[in-house]
């Protein structure tokens, strides 16, 4: 079960196809975490405590990790986001299971929202 606006996800980011491969491989070996892909440039797992999972793709690249917060009402939450002034980096946008967007909060930090409705 989700819980509504509280932190449930974090995405690394990998150079490419080849180094999220060996990253994946890494965990599987050293932790035991199995992972499912979602084609070539994503894979995610529900193994390392908090849901995590690795983004190869050109438009989502981050230098630091993605934490992601769960919401069970999206649009409601980019609104509030919104109305505090801070910036909206990425819009709404579809994936497998869900949607999400991006903001960066008032130190910098960019975060997404994602909701599975």
């Amino acid at each position: 079960m989700q819980e509504n606006k509280k932190i449930n996800y974090i995405e690394f980011s990998a150079p490419d196809q080849n180094t999220l491969n060996r990253t994946t491989e890494f965990y599987t070996k050293v932790f035991g975490w199995n992972y499912k892909y979602w084609g070539d440039e994503y894979a995610d797992t529900s193994d390392s405590g908090v849901s995590s999972g690795f983004n190869a793709t050109v438009d989502q690249k981050n230098s630091a990790p993605l934490i992601v917060l769960y919401t069970e009402n999206l649009e409601a939450t980019k609104a509030e986001i919104a109305a505090t002034g801070v910036e909206i980096t990425v819009d709404i946008f579809s994936f497998p299971g869900g949607r999400r967007f991006h903001f960066k909060d008032p130190a910098g930090n960019e975060l997404g929202v994602w909701s599975d409705h």
